[in-house]
């Protein structure tokens, strides 16, 4: 019996690094491939990407991850973040491989698909992860988006809390709005060895409580808060021997460093910067902390549930969607370093509690984020996506 076409996916991607978005598409491509050695459908994923200046001999981390991965990326070249000059490229590239779906990922990739008219010919699902900023870039964004979005035949998304902010700002219908949280492939676990080497490095003692914050170093992401919380806790608990890890990199950091240096325990704070493998650090935390005042579904946070350590995270996004408080990790208001720090002290002071929010986000993480499952729900919308087109051009 001869073996059907495989099914085309072309994704619009605009990213240098492997930043959250483009490890969500590198999962997809390779949970769909290992599927398809599974005896499902085949799907063949391409990648159309954005650079400036020559990357022929030096790919960014982006394109060289996604190459590497044996997925071909094309690199349309840009003078500018909203160059329409790329159009006609696009138009040729897209036109060439004949996908049966577009998907784009950001606001300038909807804001492309939107002008080049490519959705009238192309089924289009638009992703939507969330704003990074709340400030006039944000109010630019939104007015994009406003006009971009409705021409999508679906628009897919992280979290409810998003889905209802997209129907405010697009007047989107919510029956065109799917939730899809993220989904997480666990991390190799650490040697022993590298877990030794890693506390050589920074100068952890084996009985120093490390506690864990993971994330790109913005506003919104309030590491401030936790910087704060982590005063009061040592300054009321003077017999806690305990370090606060901060990885990641960004605009918030000197701002960061000036706020940990004043602060009473400032040689108790280390900032890592930007680590590609972070697996080895949640090997040797003793609980995760998410600070922010804004997520959707945080790919730290379900790393975290995946890695076995307990989690202190902030009400808000998509977090309350994806746990529960007081059964798979501690939930507290954003903008609190007082209740934060009270709730770092009952994971750091409650093994029986660790252990239980710990067992239940591992379970949830089996449950309800395994790549397996995302794949195959996104791929069940897509077709969906492809038969409405198609009952509507009937009509």
């Amino acid at each position: 019996m001869p073996q059907s076409s495989p099914f085309k996916v072309l994704s619009i991607v605009e990213a240098t690094t492997m930043n959250a978005v483009a490890k969500v598409t590198l999962e997809f491509y390779r949970t769909v491939r290992e599927l398809a050695d599974a005896s499902e459908p085949s799907v063949e994923g391409r990648v159309i990407t954005f650079a400036r200046g020559n990357l022929q001999d030096q790919p960014n981390e982006f394109i060289q991850t996604f190459r590497d991965a044996g997925i071909e990326v094309e690199v349309i070249q840009e003078r500018r973040r909203f160059d329409l000059s790329v159009i006609p490229s696009l138009q040729k590239l897209v036109e060439g491989h004949q996908p049966d779906i577009l998907v784009t990922h950001s606001v300038k990739s909807h804001f492309l698909m939107r002008r080049s008219r490519l959705w009238r010919k192309y089924p289009w699902v638009a992703f939507h992860h969330g704003y990074t900023t709340t400030d006039r870039k944000m109010r630019v964004y939104n007015r994009l988006d406003r006009w971009s979005l409705p021409k999508a035949d679906l628009v897919v998304t992280v979290c409810q809390a998003f889905a209802r902010e997209l129907t405010s700002i697009t007047g989107i219908p919510i029956e065109k709005i799917s939730v899809q949280h993220n989904a997480i492939r666990p991390l190799a676990a650490a040697s022993p060895a590298d877990v030794k080497s890693l506390r050589q490095r920074y100068g952890l003692t084996e009985n120093e409580r490390i506690i864990l914050s993971i994330g790109r170093l913005s506003k919104e992401k309030a590491q401030i808060d936790l910087i704060d919380a982590f005063a009061r806790l040592c300054e009321s608990e003077l017999e806690l021997h305990a370090r606060l890890m901060i990885v990641g990199d960004g605009p918030e950091r000197e701002r960061l460093l000036a706020a940990a240096n004043n602060s009473a325990c400032h040689e108790r704070i280390s900032f890592v910067g930007q680590v590609r493998d972070v697996q080895h650090f949640y090997a040797v935390a003793d609980v995760f902390v998410l600070p922010s005042h804004s997520e959707g579904s945080p790919n730290v946070l379900l790393e975290a549930m995946a890695a076995n350590v307990p989690v202190v995270a902030t009400s808000v996004g998509g977090v309350p969607e994806i746990v529960e408080n007081e059964t798979s990790a501690l939930l507290i208001s954003a903008n609190d370093p007082k209740q934060m720090a009270a709730a770092i002290k009952r994971v750091l002071g409650d093994e029986e509690l660790a252990e239980r929010l710990t067992k239940n986000a591992a379970t949830l993480i089996t449950k309800n984020h395994s790549p397996e499952q995302y794949a195959r729900s996104l791929m069940a919308l897509y077709h969906d996506t492809i038969n409405r087109r198609r009952q509507y051009l009937v009509q």
